[in-house]
């Protein structure tokens, strides 16, 4: 059997643990001979440091390691810029069955690296991974703020407020003071009912109603509780907003076009900068971006058939971005994104039709960072233009089956 080209002759693999790290450096010389010697670090800086030296005077080139959750960014950021770093995938390389110990696995990892046949995760620049963890913990703190309303629904619930069936948002202006009346232990429900403002005032006798119930002071610890915490986390969710500002003055070009696109705000665009970047270089087509972004259907094909499209797990920040923005475009009148939403709704259904619009969205942002092109929107009758004698034909069938008598225009006879 013929060897495998080796590709790198000074190599390192490295199986990362959250106590210790096996290290394995691989030595092919010119007589194609093997050398590899195995050793074992603390993951303390100390020990990081030490790691770095004995990898210095081996002369390694390359090194790789798999991603495990976060374990890997200590030694990440100790070896980046020294030497090249290969964060890989633990599924693309899993080892023969029987065959898993520590040692082995970074032998494993060294022999793929040697050969070449081992595929680089993507790891953007510091000054992204920064601004991802702020972006990240601030959709956090968006979804943990949410929890906490609904908290505050169920306690309202169990007092027997109906406050939610009137009010659409329960702390909005008039809502949050009336929660508050009834912590300070109101109990006149005309007074209450008078604290709505603006819209709600069309709603009075809606509220009298949903503002009559039993509120004991229990309900009354448990909704000051909830409002402190609501508090405390929309208070920190400013903070990292206006974190997030400062540190996107360097990206701001690129989030002021991506805002152009139908269904992006300001903190979606942020949300879609930190994960993907702004360097477009690094995707060699808009298909790449898509695929890394698993926002396009999955290829799963067996004898000759194909048994399944599903998307498939990747990266769900940005995913749930994406989406986001894709059913925000849907509700956005008179815009390309808006007709091929309900163009495929219709036939594939809303799920399918929110990963299309996505996937459209994506290819755009890709398209904006990678030239000095702006958006222009298509329109929503681009797809009735792009097949108008097909509409046409399709239309005039659905009337004549209401009994509509349809005469078409001479140009359409003679078609």
């Amino acid at each position: 059997m013929q060897a495998m080209e080796v590709l790198h002759e000074h190599v390192a693999g490295i199986d990362v643990h959250r106590k210790s790290l096996s290290v394995c450096v691989r030595h092919v010389g010119a007589d194609r001979c093997v050398r590899q010697e195995v050793r074992t670090f603390g993951t303390m800086t100390r020990d990081l440091l030490a790691l770095w030296d004995w990898l210095q005077a081996e002369a390694v080139t390359h090194v790789a390691m798999e991603a495990t959750g976060v374990l890997w960014k200590p030694l990440y950021n100790v070896l980046e810029g020294r030497v090249q770093v290969l964060l890989v995938n633990a599924r693309h390389v899993k080892q023969v069955e029987g065959r898993k110990t520590d040692v082995k696995d970074c032998q494993w990892l060294a022999q793929l690296l040697s050969c070449g046949l081992l595929r680089a995760s993507f790891i953007p620049p510091k000054p992204q991974r920064e601004l991802r963890d702020l972006t990240r913990m601030r959709s956090q703190l968006v979804g943990g703020r949410t929890q906490v309303v609904n908290r505050l629904h169920k306690v309202l619930e169990d007092a027997n407020i109906q406050l939610g069936a009137v009010a659409s948002d329960i702390l909005g202006l008039s809502g949050r003071e009336m929660i508050e009346a009834l912590i300070q232990g109101e109990q006149d429900i005309e007074k209450m009912a008078q604290m709505a403002r603006r819209r709600m005032r069309a709603k009075l006798p809606q509220l009298r109603l949903a503002l009559d119930g039993r509120v004991s002071e229990h309900h009354r610890f448990l909704l000051q509780i909830l409002l402190d915490q609501y508090d405390a986390i929309d208070g920190q969710i400013e903070q990292l907003t206006q974190r997030i500002e400062s540190v996107c003055v360097p990206f701001a070009p690129a989030i002021q076009k991506i805002v152009e696109i139908p269904g992006y705000d300001r903190t979606s665009a942020q949300n879609v900068v930190a994960e993907v970047g702004t360097d477009m270089s690094q995707f060699p087509s808009d298909d790449h971006l898509c695929s890394w972004a698993t926002i396009c259907p999955g290829n799963h094909q067996s004898a000759g058939k194909q048994t399944s499209g599903r998307t498939v797990k990747g990266n769900r920040w940005l995913k749930a971005a994406l989406c986001q923005s894709a059913w925000a475009a849907a509700r956005t009148k008179n815009s390309y994104f808006g007709a091929q939403f309900h163009r495929v709704a219709g036939r594939r259904g809303k799920k399918r039709a929110v990963i299309a619009v996505a996937h459209a969205q994506l290819k755009v942002l890709y398209h904006l960072l990678a030239s000095d092109q702006s958006y222009k929107d298509l329109g929503a009758d681009y797809f009735l233009k792009l097949n108008a004698r097909r509409a046409a034909r399709y239309h005039r069938k659905v009337l004549e089956s209401m009994g509509y008598t349809v005469t078409p225009p001479q140009t359409d006879q003679a078609a």
